[in-house]
């Protein structure tokens, strides 16, 4: 089989985030030259969708452009393998609930290039792999990506992988912290993609220095804002971006709807503003508490170094309506709001729960379900209201 094509970016799947990275790694679709490419999701709805429509739709400055999906959706991980067009990196971005399908076709790919050609140089044939996706949940679906792999090993279909070959394997599962931006609108072949006009920063956590430089170095080389971490940690990493996502997102969507069920778009200014400062720092304290019984912070950390931190990276988007409150409200306009947490709230919050459950911190983990709870009733408030 071929190797890994250099340079090379796979985006798995097309989503809203996705194609945010695709638009910027494309330099705003003006250099489509095969090297930046989609990869279907296994079993996939909307994947077939925009197969069957024939393309793309992206929103950009000078209006919808229309890009055919033949020349930028590729099939699966497995059938790239088989066809010999595996990219060098791939960027995995689907809703957090998805991620552990993603894990499970990773191993299943690792299979197959052992049966093919024997996995004796993993850096020749399996991808960078970088998770994109919101939330708290990277050192356990590591975790889990070596479990299948041992799985994989007692019925046979791996060989046992200790003590070189796995260390080359589990480097090449990488964390991407973001804050690109991004919003799908609509669904199946009406489906339109609005990327963020901006370049996000996304941040590069887990592997080793190596892998963490080599990814960074492709996905810059392609005009994409990616830093290697300055700490290796990726659920620091993940940490403090969940300080501001629950600041924006979920924090913003309890304010933007009123007792009565009625939304307001807001801004990032609009949530930061002064009367609103107790429930921040409540929030921000919490999970810096439970961050600290989990090593994420240092027992010696200045929570009001933390809390200004947070508040002065919000300020940087001041004039952002967050992507949950967009969702929110594209979901009332179209009448399919459901009264119930996206994904990538839940999996926040979760994480958050059973961390402190597991660190003895009662009232911390009473303190999130409540926050749960108070979302949910505004979001039924909100579903009501519309129907």
């Amino acid at each position: 089989m071929s190797s890994l094509i250099s340079n090379s970016i796979g985006i798995l799947p097309t989503g809203a985030l996705g194609v945010s990275f695709f638009y910027h790694l494309t330099k705003q679709l003006t250099q489509l030259d095969d090297h930046v490419y989609f990869i279907e999701r296994r079993g996939s709805v909307s994947a077939d969708s925009l197969k069957q429509s024939g393309k793309i739709a992206i929103a950009t400055p000078q209006g919808i452009q229309s890009i055919p999906t033949d020349t930028i959706l590729k099939p699966d991980l497995l059938t790239c393998y088989r066809s010999g067009f595996l990219p060098e990196v791939v960027l995995v971005c689907p809703n957090p609930d998805q991620l552990l399908n993603v894990i499970t076709t990773l191993v299943e790919l690792l299979v197959l290039i052992e049966e093919q050609e024997k996995l004796l140089q993993p850096a020749t044939s399996f991808p960078l792999f970088v998770f994109c996706s919101n939330g708290i949940y990277f050192q356990r679906f590591r975790q889990i990506f070596i479990e299948k792999i041992e799985e994989a090993t007692l019925f046979g279909r791996l060989p046992d992988l200790w003590p070189s070959t796995m260390p080359q394997i589990v480097c090449r599962f990488l964390r991407g912290v973001t804050i690109q931006t991004g919003l799908r609108e609509g669904s199946g072949s009406e489906t339109i993609y609005r990327p963020g006009v901006s370049r996000g920063r996304t941040q590069i956590a887990g592997g080793d220095a190596s892998t963490r430089e080599r990814c960074c170095q492709v996905l810059a080389g392609r005009g994409g804002w990616f830093e290697e971490a300055s700490s290796s940690s990726a659920t620091r990493l993940e940490f403090d971006k969940a300080l501001v996502n629950l600041v924006c997102n979920l924090l913003g969507q309890i304010w933007a709807i009123d007792s009565g069920g009625n939304f307001k778009a807001l801004t990032v200014k609009d949530i930061l503003e002064s009367s609103h400062e107790i429930r921040m720092r409540e929030l921000v304290y919490q999970v810096f508490r439970v961050g600290q019984m989990v090593k994420v912070y240092d027992l010696q950390e200045d929570f009001e170094v933390i809390f200004t931190q947070v508040i002065e990276t919000c300020r940087e988007h001041a004039d952002h309506i967050p992507s949950s409150l967009q969702w929110l409200d594209l979901n009332l306009r179209l009448g399919t709001l459901k009264p119930q947490m996206t994904p990538t709230e839940a999996w926040l919050i979760e994480p958050l729960i059973r961390y402190a459950k597991a660190s003895g911190l009662k009232d911390a983990a009473n303190y999130f379900q409540k926050l749960k709870a108070e979302l949910v009733e505004k979001l039924t408030l909100a579903t009501d209201r519309n129907s």
